[in-house]
Parts: C-alpha cells; sequence; structure tokens
C-alpha cells in the first residue's frame, strides 16, 4: 500500500517515538503516582473457568511471539548472515512466529469469550480491559496474517526491509521511506504495535513491566537465603 510521503513518514517515522516515549514516561508516572493500580486485575476469583487454559496459551505464546521478534528483527545483520541465509531466516520467522502466534490467539480467543461471556466478569470489566484485548487480538491476527504474504516471495527481500526498518527506529535512523509501497498487512500491523506501546500505560498492560522484572530475577547472580536458627526452631 503506497501512502502519501508524509503521512509515511509520520505513521512511520515520527508516530513510533511518540509511543515508547508515551510508553515509558506513562508507565513511570504512572508507578509513582498510582502504585496500587500496577496489576493485572486478576478475575480469578469472579470465575475460574477456561482462566488456566486460555491464560497458559495465550502468555506463552504471545512470550516465544515477542522474543521471536526481538531476536529476529535485532540481531545484527553480519551474525544472522553467518548463520543463515535471508531466505532461512525469513522461513524460521514464519514458523516459529506463525504457531506462536497461532496457540496465543486461541488462548486470547478463550479470555475474551470468557470476559465478554459471563456476567459477572463482563460487569467489573472496564471499558479499556476490553479493548485492550481486542487489539491485541487484532495484532495476533494481523501477525498470523504476515506468513501467507510472506510465502508469496521467499527471497527474503520484503523479511529484510523489515529488519532494517526495525533496526533503523532503534537506531534513531529516518527509516520509514523503507516502508513506502509495503504491503498494508505489514504496515497495519507495525501500527497497530506502536499503538499497543501508546495506550499500555493506561491500562492493565503496564503489569509486563513486571514480568520483564521477573525474568531479570530469575538471571541475577546470586541469591539470598534465610537459614533457620535454632532459636527460631525452637
Amino acid at each position: 500500500m503506497t501512502l502519501p510521503a508524509p503521512l509515511n513518514q509520520f505513521l512511520f517515522g515520527i508516530y513510533p517515538y511518540i509511543c515508547l516515549t508515551v510508553l515509558l514516561l506513562g508507565s513511570l508516572i504512572r508507578f509513582d503516582r498510582e502504585p496500587y493500580s500496577w496489576k493485572s486485575d486478576s478475575s480469578q476469583i469472579l470465575h475460574k473457568a477456561e482462566l488456566r487454559f486460555g491464560s497458559n496459551l495465550f502468555h506463552y505464546g504471545v512470550i516465544v511471539v515477542v522474543l521471536g521478534h526481538f531476536v529476529g528483527f535485532l540481531m545484527p545483520e553480519p551474525l544472522v548472515l553467518w548463520l543463515m541465509s535471508p531466505t532461512q531466516h525469513q522461513l524460521l520467522a514464519m514458523l516459529v512466529g506463525g504457531v506462536a502466534g497461532i496457540v496465543a490467539i486461541i488462548g486470547l480467543t478463550v479470555l475474551i469469550h470468557r470476559r465478554l461471556a459471563y456476567r459477572r466478569i463482563r460487569s467489573n470489566s472496564r471499558k479499556w480491559d476490553i479493548t485492550i484485548v481486542i487489539m491485541l487480538w487484532l495484532q495476533l491476527a494481523l501477525g498470523i496474517l504476515t506468513v501467507p504474504y510472506s510465502a508469496q516471495d521467499m527471497s527474503g527481500a520484503h523479511f529484510e526491509v523489515l529488519v532494517h526498518y526495525v533496526q533503523g527506529v532503534v537506531l534513531f535512523h529516518n527509516s520509514a521511506a523503507l516502508l513506502q509501497g509495503m504491503p498494508w498487512v505489514y504496515q497495519l500491523h507495525i501500527f497497530l504495535g506502536f499503538t499497543i506501546f501508546l495506550v499500555s500505560p493506561f491500562t492493565r498492560m503496564v503489569h509486563i513491566w513486571s514480568g520483564v522484572g521477573s525474568l531479570a530475577y530469575l538471571f541475577r547472580p546470586y541469591q539470598l537465603v534465610r537459614k533457620r536458627g535454632r532459636s527460631e526452631a525452637r
């Protein structure tokens, strides 16, 4: 889809930095001013049905998707080319991302059904609770839809353009022009992804930072363990 150059520059050259800035500053402000709202607001106490099944599928799938995006798009190009060809890189991304995306969207579909089908959960859900899960569902659906689009050209050319674009955003290079004329599904997937970053500090999505902190906790170089003394055993 070919957008007018000024609109393309705004959506893919300026908008991403607006979204990332709001994500970082908004999260810090919320943590400072509303620390008790920094949670996922579990609805398990209202209704347990379908929660474990849907939540496990969604979280395991989306963790693989997110990690796959980081590794696939941010790995240095010389290292990638040393490990595999562009075609192999694209095929790996399609297989891993496609399978993980399907697992995640199945789990999220179960969670959305649970939230909307049971009156107690629906009545205790804020508008943003429903909006953000629908946005995530659409984002996963778009990600899965990119697989058949990518399969139409296995040369790795489109995938390499996406890699260079993402790395350009991270390195503060003006890479918006790379997406000019790219298929609409890639453009919409990128736009919606940054929009989810934009709204995250104002929704329950903010708790993903706690998840990042939990992963860091697992890889600490040491752990303090309190041993029970004799005086405590008496």
